[in-house]
């Protein structure tokens, strides 16, 4: 290798080591680097979607996405606004009925005006952490007794393998018909729909988290594996004192990529599905076909997308919060 060469690696890994600055100014310029990167992606967006037509029209740019957001958040806005006044009429109405006669019947009805927008991204979120919870309940305890035990792990290791990559649209028509089979009730207290995404997201959710705890429990320092035998801890507290503090930061890994992965299967098992979130929204969208409809679709993407960055930062903030070692640098 030559002193040239050497001088130029030298060279960019200095410059990669000084990029964030020192302490005080790092936070500046990682922010001043996120700035200029925004701008430059929307310039290119705005340049680049001036360029491409659909039989919808011109691809949006930043400006029309950013109307249609306005106009999104005014829909739901107006929408509150009705639901409103549909209560405060019929308490009105009932008020003016038992004055009248304090033994009369009065009904009370739900108001049953369409979702908006934001109703549908609340939808999505619900489903998603009831899929994820009832994920991680089953992928955890299994990814711990898969860790500690090898012979556990090779009798289910070649179920883990032949289901991990089944994709979502698979799993969906076989889930949508157990739950209509099952969930028979005159009055459900849960939508079939959401269900069938949630069990959806289940299936899908299972695997990352399920490999990384198990990964991370076999990664158990031996040393502490050592001192556990010697101080003859019972096997719970083996577990609760040794494994689960030292395998936080693999579980975590997990439960980041199964929440990523869930977001994602949502989308699509929404659209089939036909639950009310976002997934629902883009399809009934993409079925209209207005001159606005691809430009409320790049909203819902850019939504998606943003939450999906809110839920990774949320479960890091998590994993500082429970890890032992506070110093560890989390990304």
């Amino acid at each position: 290798m030559t002193s040239a060469s050497i001088s130029t690696k030298s060279g960019f890994f200095s410059w990669l080591r000084e990029l964030g600055g020192s302490p005080a100014t790092g936070p500046i310029r990682q922010a001043l680097i996120t700035l200029i990167t925004l701008i430059l992606f929307l310039g290119l967006w705005h340049i680049t979607a001036a360029q491409i037509n659909t039989s919808l029209g011109q691809l949006p740019g930043p400006v029309q996405v950013t109307e249609q957001a306005k106009s999104l958040w005014a829909e739901h806005r107006e929408e509150r606004g009705k639901e409103t006044a549909f209560y405060e009429r019929q308490d009105a109405r009932n008020a003016k009925k038992l004055e009248k006669n304090p033994d009369a019947e009065v009904k009370w009805r739900t108001y049953n005006g369409r979702p908006t927008f934001i109703d549908q991204i609340f939808t999505s979120l619900k489903t998603v952490f009831v899929g994820f919870a009832i994920a991680s309940l089953f992928a955890i305890p299994a990814g711990i007794v898969c860790g500690l035990s090898a012979t556990f792990y090779n009798a289910v290791n070649p179920l883990i393998q032949v289901f991990k990559p089944v994709s979502p649209l698979a799993w969906l028509p076989l889930v949508t018909m157990v739950v209509s089979a099952l969930y028979v009730s005159d009055d459900p207290w849960l939508e079939k729909s959401f269900l069938v995404s949630a069990i959806t997201v289940t299936l899908c959710c299972l695997w990352p988290t399920l490999i990384n705890t198990t990964v991370a429990v076999s990664g158990v320092d031996k040393d502490l594996i050592n001192v556990s035998k010697v101080l003859r801890l019972p096997a719970f507290t083996h577990i609760r004192k040794i494994v689960i503090p030292s395998a936080i930061p693999g579980i975590f890994t997990g439960l980041r990529l199964s929440l990523s992965v869930g977001w994602m299967v949502l989308i699509a098992a929404e659209m089939l599905a036909q639950n009310p979130g976002l997934g629902k929204f883009v399809w009934d969208e993409f079925q209209n076909g207005s001159s606005q409809s691809l430009a409320r679709i790049m909203v819902a993407v850019f939504a998606i997308g943003i939450i999906g960055f809110m839920l990774d930062r949320g479960m890091l903030a998590l994993q500082k919060a429970v890890s032992w070692d506070k110093s560890a640098a989390l990304r």
